[in-house]
């Protein structure tokens, strides 16, 4: 592909070395920390053929301004390229699930004739047919500024996705492609929501790596050109185009520094130049060890339950094409459950299989996690079976969510994710560590994208109140309710028990969620904070505010307190202060936005 021309080499950095050549290395990343790794090296003469003229440029060179004039001449083409044809032994295996039903009841009607395996056998090649076809038909290209996928038969479809809008390219090679050596390229430009603007299947491991550099590089440094001819720099800070932009590596860039001394302000600052690639750093890898964590989050601690659930479903959904009459899993079910003590031992194997199978899961999942820092973009790879890397713009980050379940709070770990502009399936995607460390975590995150906020402002004492009313009032109701039952239902009476109970531990945890609550603004930025069985602290830029929403239930104006909800651009789209004073969530909007809440307070000046 070479229709991303390298921009033009710049002369090298005097301030680097006085002895060095104009092919010297640029100076290492001063601010790169205890974990960074070393820096990317060139691909070399051994590089696939025909890559490099797309490939980012080498290491010092720089995004110069674009051509403009007649001279320019049209777009630059590079050729119309094809998918690895090693693609074509995926598709038959991944369609065969869906055609192994049909297939079977073809045999089944046929009564395993030789005619019924002649029209199956039939089926499986039209099935491979399908998928040469659908190779063949399909060819992406770059023309110019723009990535173009195009898939031609009778019909022809173009989709045309332009450089500088690209957000991020996810690479991930599922099992069988990795056997191949093959990848599939995920491009989302933060149009198309929790889906991917355009994907390339089947590409091989070399040209999806290659190709998401180029991309991603192409982006930064065409939005630069396009920043420049306005005026401006598409980068942090400001200045003439192309010209020095000074990074601050701990604070949100862009932001103000805070008043005062900061944990940031030892961080020195990075100097590149826009659309600059900048040596790869690696920020973070977390240990294998630390894998034995997954299961404090409580996502895969299920996992036995699932596979027990699922393979019933299956039993019910196959059970008639494998002449299985379900009946027979019914009678299964109904005597499992006239010998509970076989029951209750088979829960006990699911119980102390929680804890195994969900670790297991966990780590086939997030299998070697790492967190790099890439040419102006944060990529995180994880992943046993199914290898996946995400990028995220540096630039379009607005902050980061710190979540802690209760039971990683008591084993004093924590996850972590970027709150980014424009992420189609941020939940997902938008994660920058695993379960690991609190301590370790604030580390790579203040480094990754900025200090966490302490000194959380307390929320009003009428606020523990509604938290442990919430806590405990549902299962009073819920115990009485079962009393009432059980004079009719004598067994139910252990229901009852059941619910006082649970009124009873509502007690801590109404006190813990209000130990939970908080928030405060500092040095351009701000932070919310809530929850206990899942806690959560997000902090976000001041700029990234776009509205704010001041919700107040009719309990809540008996109580006099409202909640505060910070429209942002980015992640889940609001974070909210929950229970805070009236005067105290009006002043928190004013002092983070004074000009937007100034005509709305008694107490503004006339305009």
């Amino acid at each position: 592909m070479t229709g991303l021309p390298d921009p033009p080499d710049r002369p090298g950095d005097p301030s680097a070395d006085p002895h060095a050549g104009p092919s010297a290395d640029p100076p290492a990343d001063p601010s790169a920390g205890p974990h960074a790794g070393p820096s990317r090296e060139d691909p070399g003469p051994h590089a696939a053929p025909g890559l490099r003229a797309y490939g980012p440029p080498p290491v010092g060179a720089s995004a110069g301004p674009a051509p403009a004039g007649p001279s320019a001449g049209p777009p630059l083409a590079g050729p119309s390229l094809r998918l690895s044809p090693r693609v074509l032994l995926t598709e038959p295996i991944r369609t065969l699930p869906s055609l192994l039903l049909p297939l079977t009841g073809v045999l089944f009607l046929g009564g395993f004739s030789s005619g019924s395996f002649g029209w199956a056998a039939f089926g499986l090649v039209g099935s491979v047919l399908y998928a040469v076809v659908r190779w063949a038909t399909f060819t992406y290209q770059v023309i110019g500024d723009r990535l173009e996928l195009t898939r031609a038969l009778i019909g022809r479809s173009v989709r045309t996705i332009p450089l500088e809008r690209i957000r991020g390219v996810d690479v991930s090679s599922p099992p069988l492609h990795r056997l191949l050596g093959l990848a599939v390229l995920r491009i989302d430009t933060g149009a198309g929501g929790s889906k991917q603007e355009g994907e390339l299947d089947g590409v091989t491991l070399v040209e999806a790596e290659r190709l998401k550099a180029a991309l991603l590089w192409h982006a930064r440094a065409r939005a630069a050109r396009r920043a420049g001819a306005r005026g401006t720099v598409a980068a942090h800070g400001d200045g003439p185009p192309g010209a020095a932009v000074t990074v601050p590596a701990g604070p949100f860039p862009g932001t103000p520094e805070p008043a005062g001394p900061s944990p940031a302000a030892a961080v020195p600052p990075v100097r590149h130049r826009t659309g600059e690639t900048l040596p790869e750093r690696v920020l973070f890898v977390v240990p294998r060890r630390w894998l034995a964590y997954g299961p404090l989050s409580g996502s895969y601690l299920l996992t036995p339950f699932a596979f027990v659930a699922g393979a019933a479903g299956l039993a019910f959904q196959w059970g008639s094409e494998l002449r299985i009459d379900g009946r027979i899993v019914v009678g299964a079910g109904e005597w499992l459950w006239g010998h509970p003590l076989l029951l209750g031992g088979a829960l006990v194997v699911l119980v102390l299989a929680m804890p195994v199978l969900g670790a297991a899961m966990y780590a086939v999942f997030n299998w070697d996690f790492t967190l790099r820092a890439r040419d102006g973009y944060l990529v995180a790879e994880r992943g046993l079976l199914t290898r996946r890397s995400v990028s995220l713009e540096r630039r379009r980050v607005r902050g980061f969510e710190l979540v802690e379940g209760l039971a990683e709070r008591w084993a004093g770990v924590a996850r972590a994710w970027a709150i980014v502009t424009g992420l189609g399936d941020s939940g997902t995607r938008g994660q920058l560590l695993s379960v690991i460390p609190r301590r370790a975590a604030l580390d790579v995150v203040r480094e990754a994208v900025g200090p966490i906020l302490t000194g959380l402002r307390p929320h009003p004492p009428v606020a523990r109140r509604r938290r442990l009313f919430r806590a405990v009032f549902p299962w009073l109701v819920a115990a009485a309710c079962a009393a009432v039952a059980a004079r009719s239902w004598p067994p139910l009476w252990w229901a009852v028990a059941a619910a006082l109970v649970l009124a009873v531990l509502g007690v801590p945890l109404g006190l813990d969620r209000y130990r939970s609550l908080g928030h405060t603004h500092e040095g351009g930025r701000l932070s919310v904070r809530s929850g206990s069985l899942r806690r959560s602290q997000v902090v976000i830029e001041e700029r990234a505010v776009v509205g704010w929403t001041l919700r107040q239930t009719w309990f809540q104006r008996r109580a006099g307190v409202l909640t505060v909800v910070a429209g942002v651009g980015a992640g889940s789209g609001g974070y909210a202060a929950i229970d805070v004073g009236e005067a105290q969530g009006v002043a928190f909007a004013a002092e983070v936005t004074p000009a937007w809440l100034a005509p709305f307070t008694e107490d503004a000046p006339p305009s």
